[in-house]
């Protein structure tokens, strides 16, 4: 019989459970993630260190023709331009040959950075919570346990006063409806997450579904529930609206910012 979790994304020891696995993928979805898999041995062979899965896909929730592929791919060594660009080509190939994802995005790292002192509580975290191995040796197996506490707020989202700049900048030069629509979904998604996390530790638990998200932020922050929720849905349905562009980087997003530094502090500085 399989282990039930408690409630909360949470073990038994109260740590944050590893979520997906590959038993979850959904049938539709199988085919991509064969191919995403041979792709990564073509491209990078001796390079590859191990690839993992992560998002609503190895979650079991994706939705055919709405949901993307999500990848992390790990390298022995720092990925070059030449990497990067072979992982985007791979990218575009397999969002076009197969009809059932909407999207497909790759991130490169090597693997010093993932086991290094300062991505401890937040590369690493990541992989060891929320990432499916799909390929190599996984690196969850040299990081330790988390619990959702303040420091794993601070290192995982405590830079989105850095990022607004960067934000309001593509918002400027994003001209139709389909690039306003890409910025939706994705500053939806950051900032609801920023807005659970915000307030994780006194939930205590975790969960990656947004809407769930949201009500918890909501119970903290009964003043901003309603943004909060309205984000949530724009990020599972996003429209080209800038006019909800801007009330994140005008108003929502600074106040975040505000009010995750106050609470937990500010995200150690990164040397890129």
């Amino acid at each position: 019989m399989a282990e039930t979790l408690p409630s909360r994304g949470l073990d038994a020891q109260g740590y944050i459970a590893r979520e997906g696995s590959l038993a979850r993928v959904p049938t539709a979805f199988r085919p991509v993630v064969a191919s995403a898999r041979d792709g990564l041995l073509d491209l990078f062979a001796a390079q590859l260190h191990s690839a993992y899965l992560y998002g609503s896909i190895p979650r079991g929730t994706a939705r055919v023709g709405r949901s993307d592929l999500d990848l992390l791919v790990v390298l022995r060594e720092e990925p070059t331009a030449r990497d990067r660009a072979a992982a985007d080509a791979l990218d575009e190939t397999l969002d076009s040959g197969f009809p059932q994802i909407d999207g497909c995005g790759t991130l490169l790292v090597d693997r010093p950075r993932v086991l290094s002192d300062l991505e401890r509580h937040d590369l690493g975290w990541f992989v060891a919570c929320l990432c499916t191995p799909l390929l190599g040796e996984d690196l969850a197996e040299y990081l330790p346990r988390y619990r959702p506490g303040s420091l794993l707020a601070r290192e995982t989202n405590g830079d989105l006063a850095q990022l607004l700049p960067g934000w309001r900048a593509r918002i400027a030069a994003a001209d139709s409806e389909e690039a306003r629509r890409s910025l939706v979904r994705f500053m939806s998604r950051r900032l609801v997450r920023t807005g659970f996390t915000l307030v994780m530790p006194r939930w205590n638990g975790w969960t990656s579904d947004l809407h769930e998200m949201a009500e918890a932020f909501g119970a903290c922050y009964p003043r901003r529930a309603e943004q909060l929720r309205a984000a949530a849905v724009l990020g599972y349905e996003p429209r080209g609206d800038r006019a909800v562009l801007s009330s994140y980087v005008d108003d929502l997003g600074p106040w975040l910012a505000r009010e995750y530094a106050r609470v937990h502090g500010v995200k150690a500085p990164r040397p890129d």
